[in-house]
């Protein structure tokens, strides 16, 4: 008897933890795995970039079902976009490789759409200038600060998304008289959210820069110096 209960005690980790259940606070925590849903969704997004361009510039740019497939492929992957954060949060499924791989699938997908419909003469390229400056900057931005925190998303960066994707949407689609009308209006509302936003995504990162310092002190070492 004494054996057995000197064994139980020693499989359970000391006397401190015998008869111990679970202890979901103090226990270690399996790591989320990098292969569920929601990075499912951004490594999608991703592959369809490539296809994207494809069907954009097939037909020399200005086939009526190319065009069509283009808008649809491009829907896709902004739906994507708009599900993979939300079930990595709701889900409890946030990896580092979301945190990388999700921006970067956002860019390369606006991105690419940007500069095929410039390339196309479709949309001018102050336009993708200056909504693709604003978005380098903005994630130049972001690790520059990333030591003192970290800058959320607004409502008025996710405003600006949406915009984005609607007009480019309706430039994708071989449309014509008051309908490019439409898509030149929001694309114009589009880029002034995008500049608006893009000074006050610089004006919360100065703040925040502008804080840590004040906390931490001229004097002290923070844990990412």
């Amino acid at each position: 008897m004494t054996d057995r209960v000197r064994r139980a005690v020693e499989e359970s980790g000391g006397l401190a933890n015998a008869g111990r259940g679970p202890d979901h606070i103090t226990d270690p925590v399996d790591p989320v795995p990098v292969v569920n849903i929601a990075n499912a969704l951004t490594v999608v997004r991703i592959i369809l970039v490539p296809v994207f361009i494809v069907a954009l510039f097939m037909a020399g740019g200005h086939d009526t079902g190319w065009r069509i497939a283009a808008a649809v492929i491009f829907g896709i992957a902004a739906i994507t976009d708009r599900y993979d954060g939300r079930l990595a949060r709701e889900r409890g499924l946030v990896t580092d490789f979301g945190k990388l791989a999700d921006p970067i699938a956002d860019k390369a997908l606006i991105g690419s759409a940007l500069v095929g419909l410039s390339i196309l003469g479709d949309l001018s390229w102050w336009v993708t200038a200056v909504i693709l400056t604003r978005e380098l900057g903005v994630t130049a931005l972001r690790f520059w600060v990333l030591r003192h925190g970290v800058i959320p998303a607004s409502r008025g960066g996710k405003l600006k998304t949406l915009l984005q994707a609607v007009a480019i949407g309706l430039y994708l689609l071989p449309l014509a008289g008051v309908w490019h009308v439409v898509a030149a209006v929001i694309m114009g509302v589009a880029v002034v959210v995008t500049v608006l936003t893009g000074g006050d995504y610089v004006w919360q990162a100065l703040v925040l820069r502008r804080r840590s310092l004040r906390q931490t002190g001229p004097g002290r070492v923070t844990a990412g110096d």
